[in-house]
């Protein structure tokens, strides 16, 4: 198909303005962090797992001074480095950063209060290191899609790249790696090597989790009947379009390339009412995880 013009982009609300946004994004924040507490809480502290950051600190921490509580310790440390991070980067500190911080560490501390273990939930260790592992990782995934975080170890890297010109993410993986050596001299090579293993799993599960929240769908519709299709694009998804036009190369006849990017629920009620449109349109789908533009957070 011959590409022979192109029209502008349909004009779109500002997806990541007015206050319904806001109410979302930081609905998403406190489950993030409040994920991040409870897989912290209820599988790593009982079971000594310590796969770096503030928690795997406090647990060591815990071990040699236990006067004070795993989840307190965690508290203190993030509240210091929030701190820290205001008193040094400032503004550009970001208020969301310090609105996960404080809701995960105080939902840890607050469950040690309302709920306490002294040990254990199961004696299946290999499961309890996988929801250690996997909860705080969907969460973080979530904090990140959003451009947020926890805080904790993240603030040391906010500074550190103010400051320097170190590789942050290498930085961040080795004082995890060392943590997590430290939980190995501390606690035995059982749980140290559980902790290590939990650590290459993190990597993992985070990219993964975080990748499928990312993916969106990429459409571009060859179709004769563009109009009813870009009005519900635009009133009923409110997305935008950008149309093409062209003639086939076998027929000849004219024809409107529409290109859209949706989510997947939106990506159903498009394909469905395309094909009931126009059954005779042409269709073509693909996976995209990374967006530059309005309406999504996309990033150069």
């Amino acid at each position: 198909m011959q590409k022979k013009s192109s029209a502008g982009q349909a004009a779109l609300p500002d997806a990541s303005g007015g206050r319904a946004s806001m109410v979302k994004d930081y609905a998403l924040l406190t489950l993030g962090s409040l994920l991040i507490a409870v897989g912290v809480y209820f599988f790593k502290f009982p079971n000594r797992f310590s796969t770096g950051g503030v928690s795997g600190l406090a647990i060591i921490l815990n071990h040699y001074l236990p006067a004070i509580s795993q989840a307190a310790y965690m508290f203190v440390i993030n509240q210091l480095l929030l701190v820290v991070g205001l008193l040094i980067i400032g503004r550009g500190f970001g208020i969301r950063t310090a609105y996960c911080s404080l809701v995960m560490s105080g939902a840890a501390w607050l469950l040690e209060v309302l709920v306490p273990l002294s040990a254990p939930l199961t004696n299946q260790p290999l499961l309890e290191l996988i929801f250690a592992v996997t909860l705080p990782a969907i969460g973080s995934a979530i904090l990140f899609n959003i451009e947020s975080s926890s805080g904790g170890t993240d603030i040391i890297a906010m500074i550190l790249r103010k400051f320097t010109s170190l590789n942050i993410g290498v930085s961040l993986l080795i004082g995890d790696f060392l943590i997590t050596l430290m939980a190995l001299v501390a606690f035995g090579p059982e749980t140290g090597l559980f902790s290590i293993l939990g650590l290459m799993i993190k990597a993992v599960v985070v990219d993964l989790v975080l990748e499928n929240i990312k993916v969106h769908k990429s459409f571009q519709i060859i179709t004769a009947n563009p109009d009813a299709i870009v009005k519900f694009i635009v009133e009923e998804l409110h997305r935008g379009a950008t149309a093409l036009h062209g003639e086939g190369a076998f027929s000849h006849q004219e024809k409107t390339v529409l290109m859209t990017v949706v989510n997947r629920a939106q990506a159903v009620k498009l394909r469905r009412f395309v094909k009931e449109t126009d059954p005779a349109s042409f269709i073509v789908i693909t996976n995209t995880g990374e967006i530059i533009g309005k309406g999504f957070r996309g990033t150069m």
